[in-house]
């Protein structure tokens, strides 16, 4: 694992010093922090105020640790965490009335805290691939104690009351988050492959477990997503990378010969043994949505919502980002999360073509397309995360380049500064 993060023998010599280790350790910790703490049941019952402890404790850790690395605060300029902090301001509005009971405020206070971190870390966001590397192998380590809890208990890991889709046994994580885990890693190693920024051994380690993870989640929204977003991606780099052109063009042929091959197979995982009607109502999201806008609302919950909550309505859940942004946050909060997708793909387009940007783009459009079926872009979630990884690729150099100094002239000796002077020219010799 620690092999396929590393860049390769070829690439190496001298390189502008990285974050340190603790920044690091504070964005894993952030990645802890978003795990949630509601799932299917485990091996061993966990109560709920344990995982949240743990949950809690470690963004508190976070922001220590960041704050450890980073005592004189000097913050980079990102227009990324600036409309993040602007987002608490409707969340605070609407959080104080308790609408949403006091847990509003518990979750104000921990957005507010993963927004500080971010601005903590942002010293360290120079367009480098470092936390593109503490991300896949923070989000490696989770899917492995799912592929523990597999080994150690398939029934526990695969319950029938979730379809027999993948769930976390030993810690409780749901198929949706599984299968988000699962593809942006997967689409991250790509890109670095592509890149040569790995072997392909190193990702094969990577890639081939959690693609086999991925398909026993049957989660739909991650595998579009992890499709588009690397089409997305490995198109920004067809005009400059050979490697990237061959890897599409293998693509496309072995996706068509699939297709055509084994089209009832992949019907049948993708409809997950679901009725018409229910695949056409989105496993019943489309009522909870109509249920949700069809609410009577006053002036103030228009524009500033409810207060922060559990992104459920009616006991159900909303699943949908805007939705639950409406509905948390109002129509300003919906606005500002607009203006983070577009601000963040806009800088994404201008960027000239590089491993970075097109990192970033697979980032970008995952989130975009998962927002529809999967709640968490107005409060402290993994998506929050991928978003400002995408914002610290974007970023510029973190220091001026250094000016070239001009060619340094030796000085010329006594005899050969003389002027020339022909032979016809010099006058006779006195002796």
């Amino acid at each position: 694992m620690t092999a396929a993060l590393h860049t390769p023998a070829r690439d190496t010599g001298p390189r502008p010093a990285g974050p340190p280790r603790l920044a690091g350790v504070a964005w894993g910790l952030l990645i802890l922090n978003t795990l949630g703490s509601a799932g299917a049941k485990t091996i061993i019952p966990l109560p709920r105020s344990l995982i949240q402890m743990v949950t809690m404790g470690s963004l508190v850790a976070a922001f220590a640790l960041a704050l450890a690395v980073n005592l004189r605060l000097r913050f980079r300029p990102s227009a990324y965490v600036l409309l993040l902090t602007l987002l608490l301001v409707p969340s605070v509005l609407s959080s104080v009335h308790l609408e949403s009971g006091f847990g509003a405020l518990f979750r104000c206070t921990r957005l507010a805290l993963f927004v500080g971190t971010l601005w903590l870390l942002t010293r360290w966001w120079d367009g480098g691939l470092t936390f593109v590397r503490h991300h896949i192998r923070v989000y490696f380590a989770v899917l492995g104690t799912v592929a523990a809890g597999l080994v150690v208990s398939p029934g526990a890991a695969m319950p029938e009351i979730y379809g027999g889709r993948l769930v976390g046994a030993l810690w409780p994580l749901t198929p949706p988050q599984i299968g988000q885990y699962a593809a942006v890693i997967i689409g991250l190693t790509v890109l670095l492959l592509l890149g040569r920024r790995t072997d392909r051994r190193s990702a094969t380690v990577v890639i081939v477990p959690s693609l086999v993870l991925l398909m026993l989640t049957h989660t739909r929204t991650a595998t579009l997503g992890l499709l588009i977003g690397l089409v997305l991606a490995i198109g920004s780099l067809l005009l400059t990378s050979a490697a990237a052109r061959r890897f599409f063009t293998w693509t496309v042929v072995i996706a068509t010969v699939l297709a055509v091959g084994f089209a009832s197979a992949l019907q049948a995982w993708f409809l997950r043994g679901q009725s018409q009607e229910n695949f056409s109502n989105l496993t019943g999201r489309a009522k909870v949505w109509d249920a949700l806008l069809a609410q009577p609302r006053s002036v103030s919950q228009e524009l500033f919502g409810v207060g922060l909550g559990d992104k459920s309505f009616g006991g159900l859940p909303i699943d949908n980002s805007w939705l639950a942004v409406y509905n948390e946050q109002g129509m300003i909060g919906v606005t500002i999360v607009a203006v983070i997708i577009l601000v963040l793909a806009g800088v994404a387009l201008l960027r000239p073509p590089s491993l970075q940007r097109a990192c970033a783009i697979f980032l970008i459009s995952y989130c975009a397309i998962a927002s529809y079926t999967e709640a968490g872009l107005g409060d402290a979630s993994p998506y929050l995360l991928h978003l400002g990884l995408a914002a610290a690729l974007l970023a510029g150099p973190g220091t001026r380049p250094t000016p070239t100094p001009p060619p340094v002239v030796p000085p010329q000796s006594r005899a050969s500064s003389r002027p020339y002077i022909p032979r016809w020219a010099r006058r006779p010799e006195v002796t």
